[in-house]
C-alpha cells in the first residue's frame, strides 16, 4: 500500500517539471547590487621624482536610501612600505561638486570619511581626489600603490562596510 506522502511528493515533482517546461518555474534573480560602491583611479599610469599623480576615489550609492555618513581609511600596501627609498605624500585634497572642485576638510591618508560632502542621494557618487607628489629625491622603478576600508550609514538605519579595495598602482620611473 502506497503512503500519501510518497503520492503528495510524486505530484508535487510532476507539477514543478511541468513548470519548468513552460517556463512557469520562478527564476533566480540577479543579486542586488552592493548598497555603496568605492572605485579608485588615477589620471597617470607612470610618474616620475618631482612628479604627481592624482588619484580620485569615488563611492556610489547604490541603494534606494540616503547615504548620510561615510568613513575612509587610505593605507599604503605592505610592498609600498618596504621601499625605504620612496618618498611621497599627499599635498592636495578636492571634492568634485556641481561648482567644480572644492576643497577637501583634510588632506592625508588617515580619515577620508568627511571628505565626501554632505548627504548622497540614491543612484549618485561623490569623487574625492588626492594630489600625490613624489619626492624629487625618491628611488626609481617602485610601485606606490594602496588599500582602503570604508563604512557606509544610510538613511534607512542600515551600514555596510567594504575593504579592502586596492588602488590602481602607479609606477615611478627613474628621470631620464
Amino acid at each position: 500500500m502506497r503512503s500519501t506522502r510518497t503520492r503528495r511528493l510524486g505530484l508535487a515533482t510532476i507539477i514543478a517539471l511541468a513548470l519548468a517546461l513552460f517556463g512557469l518555474a520562478p527564476s533566480a534573480s540577479a543579486a542586488d547590487p552592493a548598497p555603496a560602491e568605492l572605485t579608485f583611479a588615477t589620471d597617470a599610469a607612470t610618474t616620475q621624482p618631482g612628479g604627481t599623480v592624482n588619484l580620485s576615489m569615488t563611492i556610489k550609492n547604490n541603494k534606494t536610501y540616503d547615504i548620510w555618513f561615510v568613513h575612509q581609511t587610505i593605507d599604503p600596501t605592505w610592498l609600498t612600505t618596504q621601499r625605504p627609498d620612496l618618498k611621497y605624500s599627499f599635498t592636495g585634497c578636492s571634492l568634485a561638486s556641481e561648482a567644480g572642485a572644492v576643497p577637501c576638510t583634510g588632506t592625508g591618508p588617515a580619515n577620508l570619511g568627511t571628505n565626501y560632502g554632505a548627504t548622497i542621494p540614491p543612484g549618485q557618487s561623490r569623487t574625492v581626489t588626492l594630489t600625490l607628489q613624489v619626492a624629487a629625491d625618491s628611488g626609481c622603478n617602485g610601485n606606490i600603490g594602496f588599500y582602503s576600508y570604508y563604512y557606509a550609514e544610510f538613511s534607512d538605519s542600515a551600514s555596510v562596510n567594504g575593504g579592502p579595495v586596492y588602488t590602481p598602482e602607479t609606477r615611478v620611473l627613474c628621470a631620464a
